[in-house]
C-alpha cells in the first residue's frame, strides 16, 4: 500500500481461519466465511467498519509549504477536538516543491503550496487549487542600530543580487534620511530548499527589477549569489536572528512570533507600508480568480495597486485531487469524505484562527470559489459532499 492512506481505522485481519475437516459441512462453513470476508473487506474499504477503534477514525496526511504551516497545525489541533478526536490531520513542512512532488506521487492526501501549479500540471495530474489563507513575505533583518528600516523593491533586489553589499550604501541611505547607517557588510540569508516563499519573493523582485528578472527570474529555487542557505521559514528565521548584520525573507508570522524586525516596503503607489493583516488583505482587493480546477499559474497579488497594499503578499494553497479514488493510494470513502469535510471547515470556521497567527482571513468571494471546488470533488465518480 502506498504511504498516502494508511488510515487509523483499526487493524485489518490478515486472513480467515479454515476448518480442519472437509466434507459438505466444511464447504458450507467455508462459503459462509468467504461471504463474510467479502462483506468485511468491502465495509473496511468504504469506511463503514473498523476494528479496534471508533467507527470512522481517520488520519489525513499533508506536506509542503512552511509559509502556512503554523495555521495548518492550529487547524489540525482544533479539528481534532471538533471531531471528538476522530479525525487526526498530520502536516509536515519540507517546502512547496516537496509538497507538490509528494501529492503527485500520491504519498500524501493533500499538499501545501505557495506557488500555483502550471496549467499543464493541473490538468495532467487532476489537481485543484484551494486558497486557504493570505500571507505576507517580509524582509527581516538583524542590525540593532537600525530601529526602523525602509526599503523599496529595486534596492531589495540589488541587496540580494550583491550589487549592494554594505548597510551604509547610498541607495539605502536615500530611503532612510536622518538614519545613521553602519558600515558593516550585509549577509543575505535565503531558502536552501524548493520553496513557495522563494517563489513569492523572487516573483516580487522580478516584477520590480528588470535586471533581477533577466538574471534570476521567479522560481521556487533561485541560485542566489554568496548567501547563507537555510531550510524552511523556521531555518531562515533562526539564521537571521543569530547572524549579525544579516537580511533575509520570511513569512510575516515567523517574524512576529520570533521577534525579528522587518522593513517597511515601498508599495506600488509609492507609500512605505508595514506588513499586517490589513495591508495584506488590501493587496487582494479586487483580484479575479479562476475556478478551482482552472489555470492558477498567472494568479498573483504582488505589487498590487492601492494606497495601503503591502507589495509582497500572496495566497497560499491546498492542493488535492479532484477525483480522490485511485488504486495506487487506496484511499477509502471515509477518508475522502473526511478530507473534504476538513477543508470545508478550514475555509469557513478555520478562518477565525487566521488573525491570531498573523494571516489574513479569506475574502467572502474566495470562500465561494472554494465552496464550488469542494462540492465538485468526487470519489469513484460520485461527488463527496
Amino acid at each position: 500500500m502506498s504511504g498516502i492512506a494508511k488510515r487509523e481505522e483499526g487493524t485489518r485481519e490478515e486472513g480467515i481461519v479454515m476448518p480442519h475437516k472437509g466434507g459438505r459441512a466444511g464447504l458450507m462453513i467455508f462459503a459462509v466465511l468467504a461471504v463474510a470476508a467479502i462483506i468485511v473487506v468491502a465495509a473496511i474499504a468504504t469506511g463503514m467498519l473498523s476494528f479496534g477503534g471508533e467507527k470512522g477514525t481517520v488520519t489525513l496526511s499533508g506536506a509542503g509549504a512552511t509559509f502556512p504551516m503554523p495555521l495548518i497545525l492550529k487547524w489540525a489541533d482544533e479539528y481534532y477536538n471538533e471531531t471528538d478526536e476522530r479525525v487526526q490531520v498530520n502536516y509536515g513542512g519540507g517546502g512547496s516543491g516537496a509538497g507538490i512532488t509528494q501529492i503527485k506521487d500520491k504519498h500524501v492526501d493533500f499538499a501545501g503550496s505557495d506557488a500555483p501549479l502550471s496549467a499543464t500540471e493541473s490538468s495532467t495530474f487532476g489537481l485543484v487549487h484551494i486558497p486557504e489563507t493570505l500571507g505576507a513575505v517580509v524582509v527581516a533583518y538583524n542590525e540593532p542600530s537600525i530601529a526602523d528600516l525602509k526599503l523599496d523593491g529595486p534596492t531589495i533586489a540589488r541587496i540580494f543580487m550583491k550589487n549592494i553589499t554594505v548597510w551604509n550604501d547610498p541607495a539605502i541611505g536615500a530611503l532612510n534620511p536622518g538614519v545613521t547607517l553602519p558600515t558593516d557588510s550585509i549577509t543575505t540569508v535565503v531558502r536552501s530548499d524548493s520553496s513557495g516563499t522563494t517563489f513569492v519573493f523572487s516573483g516580487y523582485l522580478a516584477k520590480v527589477s528588470t535586471e533581477f528578472d533577466t538574471l534570476y527570474g521567479q522560481g521556487k529555487s533561485v541560485i542566489w549569489p554568496d548567501a547563507i542557505g537555510a531550510s524552511g521559514n523556521p531555518g531562515v528565521t533562526q539564521t537571521v536572528k543569530t547572524t549579525a548584520h544579516s537580511i533575509g525573507y520570511i513569512e510575516l508570522a515567523y517574524a512576529i512570533e520570533n521577534d525579528v524586525p522587518f522593513a517597511q516596503v515601498k508599495n506600488h503607489d509609492g507609500n512605505f507600508v508595514v506588513a499586517s493583516l490589513e495591508s495584506t488583505s488590501a493587496a487582494a482587493a479586487g483580484v479575479t480568480l479562476p475556478a478551482g480546477d482552472g489555470d492558477w499559474s498567472q494568479v498573483n497579488i504582488l505589487d498590487s495597486p492601492g494606497a495601503n497594499a503591502y507589495p509582497i503578499a500572496s495566497f497560499t494553497y491546498i492542493l488535492i485531487y479532484k477525483e480522490l479514488y485511485n488504486e495506487e493510494s487506496e484511499m477509502n470513502k471515509t477518508a475522502a469524505e473526511e478530507l473534504v469535510s476538513f477543508l470545508w471547515w478550514a475555509v469557513h470556521d478555520g478562518q477565525e484562527y487566521a488573525d491570531e497567527l498573523h494571516y489574513a482571513p479569506l475574502p467572502a468571494s474566495v470562500v465561494e470559489i472554494n465552496e464550488a471546488t469542494l462540492e465538485s470533488i468526487t470519489y469513484e465518480g460520485a461527488t463527496v459532499r
